[in-house]
């Protein structure tokens, strides 16, 4: 490349920021769903039905981005009223948070909105959701959650489910790499939180991104 190409490229190329290779990943936006129940704002989860993926668990309503859809915002209003029912103009949104990556190849996107209807009015969609959870926001104020770890390791093979063979995805000795990445490698303890309610355990992803915003609500307040 002579140098007046060079120079045009280093005038244009930027500082753009992002998640590199995010487009590689599985992507979902969530909606951090408040509304005022008895007097005080609660957290609205919904339990995921029996017949859907990770079933039984409990999460914000959400989901994958289409083709359609025009923004991220976009997405946690259209899976809100799939889910809950709840039109997008009887949502504020409030604020968002910093994408979370998750390492089994995930990235979550999450605004917070506050719903300007009641429980009652909930036209609950029920192939997806079994039920509706809703818990203070000062539940995650005054308790942690707790703290495991799972071990995450990057494997250069793997075996076919239905033959028991062997399928090398990374050929190392084809490639000329060191030897030792013939074996998995890594050994990284990714953090896992958990809070143990009484409308049952929230974890993992959830339990992270309302980790985050009752660390921010609590910031807020004693900044006042």
């Amino acid at each position: 490349m002579v140098i007046e190409d060079f120079n045009r490229i280093k005038e244009q190329l930027g500082f753009e920021e992002g998640i590199h290779g995010k487009e590689e990943y599985f992507n979902s936006v969530v909606l951090v769903l408040l509304m005022p129940v008895n007097g005080e704002y609660h957290f609205v989860f919904q339990k995921r039905a029996a017949n859907i993926r990770q079933a039984g668990e409990i999460c914000f309503p959400g989901g994958k981005i289409d083709e359609t859809d025009t923004s991220l915002e976009q997405v946690a209003l259209r899976e809100t009223y799939e889910e809950m029912g709840i039109p997008a103009d009887k949502i504020e949104i409030i604020g968002r948070i910093n994408t979370l990556v998750a390492p089994m190849g995930v990235t979550v996107d999450a605004f917070v909105g506050i719903a300007d209807v009641s429980l009652g009015e909930l036209a609950v969609n029920v192939s997806e959701v079994e039920r509706v959870i809703t818990l203070p926001v000062t539940y995650f104020l005054d308790n942690q959650p707790d703290r495991y770890n799972v071990k995450i390791e990057v494997h250069p093979t793997t075996v076919d489910e239905k033959s028991g063979k062997e399928i090398v995805l990374l050929p190392v000795e084809e490639l000329g790499l060191p030897a030792v990445y013939k074996n998995p490698w890594g050994n990284y303890l990714y953090k896992v939180l958990v809070y143990k309610t009484d409308q049952g355990v929230i974890w993992g992803i959830t339990a992270r991104i309302v980790h985050e915003v009752a660390r921010k609500i609590a910031k807020i307040k004693n900044e006042q």
